[in-house]
């Protein structure tokens, strides 16, 4: 799958910034890539780029309309569909990371169909995944892991990649799930896969390399929610990971989504040791990434300084304040 850039984000009429993750994301990690975004009244996103209309974006020379809002249950609302009719009709290729199939829903098949632009579903992959076999495979494996979802698991993964990468190692991002999909351009969205075949599907994400290489694992869901548990089980036996980081966001009291309360960081460091030993026995914590940003900045130290004391490992946030401690540790580790 080839997804042209430039893109137009469209955010929909999405009530928060959580629910134009994938969108937000995009921009923050291919900022060259976005022209504009495009949104509804009452949306509650910005992703901090010039709106722009379909006509605006077609004569700016963006390619493709990128879906860049999620939701529960990953469905394309009725009254976007307009949007999107719009954009295939103008010449503008279409891509969503949502669980409906864009060529599923006639108006917008039709409007393709007339214009000729291309339809790509992103959480539906081509690949035939095998059952995974969770058999001992080379290569280095550092997975992300939350007590939530939406919690900073993509964007703690990726800034390991760069830190790595501009120390001279051999490292690689490894995409779970859609918006990675758009920013890496390539891997698959794992809760599209049927069960059996998610950890295998971890395994082709994540295959056999060389004995210095590594590979930073998106991680998705977690082990505690109930809605996603399955899920983050079938990606940590896939991934095989050496090395975990806890991903974590301090100030919520629940899940996202559910009433369950958030577990500690004890609970998922323990809970993520003992699955993981299923398929490498050495599978080990190495870090806690955690997402201050609702936390004053001395605050934001104070917390991570008695986390890293609490648990014996480097505590950072990614985005403010870096990830050379993680990748120190990791060092040590690895």
């Amino acid at each position: 799958m080839v997804i042209e850039p430039p893109y137009l984000i469209f955010l929909g009429d999405v009530p928060d910034a959580l629910a134009a993750k994938t969108g937000l994301g995009i921009v923050d990690w291919r900022p060259e890539w976005c022209i504009g975004q495009l949104r509804l009244e009452g949306c509650k996103a910005d992703a901090g780029i010039p709106d722009l209309s379909i006509a605006e974006a077609k004569e700016k020379g963006v390619q493709t309309m990128v879906v860049g809002a999620v939701n529960a249950g990953g469905v394309l609302p009725d009254h976007w569909v307009a949007s999107i009719v719009e954009a295939l009709e103008a010449g503008l290729n279409v891509a969503t990371g949502l669980h409906t199939r864009l060529a599923s829903i006639p108006e917008i098949a039709e409007a393709a169909a007339r214009g000729g632009a291309g339809l790509h579903d992103v959480r539906f992959s081509d690949v035939r995944f095998a059952t995974g076999k969770g058999t001992k495979r080379p290569g280095k494996r550092v997975l992300t892991v939350g007590t939530d979802c939406s919690v900073g698991k993509k964007y703690t993964a990726l800034a390991l990649e760069k830190e790595m990468r501009n120390r001279g190692w051999n490292a690689d991002f490894r995409a779970t799930g859609q918006t990675g999909v758009f920013i890496s351009g390539r891997g698959a969205a794992i809760d599209a896969v049927a069960a059996d075949f998610i950890s295998g599907a971890v395994e082709w994400i994540a295959p056999a390399a060389d004995s210095d290489h590594w590979d930073l694992v998106e991680g998705q869901g977690s082990l505690f929610h109930p809605s996603f548990a399955g899920v983050s089980l079938g990606l940590l036996h896939g991934a095989q990971p050496d090395l975990f980081i806890v991903c974590h966001e301090p100030t919520r009291k629940t899940m996202r989504g559910v009433s369950h309360p958030l577990p500690s960081i004890q609970d998922v460091i323990d809970l993520t040791v003992t699955c993981g030993r299923l398929t490498n026995p050495d599978i080990a914590c190495a870090g806690i990434a955690v997402n201050t940003q609702k936390l004053a900045e001395d605050d934001a130290r104070k917390l991570l300084d008695e986390l890293s004391a609490t648990y014996g490992v480097p505590a950072t946030d990614p985005i403010r304040f870096g990830v050379a401690s993680l990748v120190d540790r990791i060092a040590e580790l690895g």
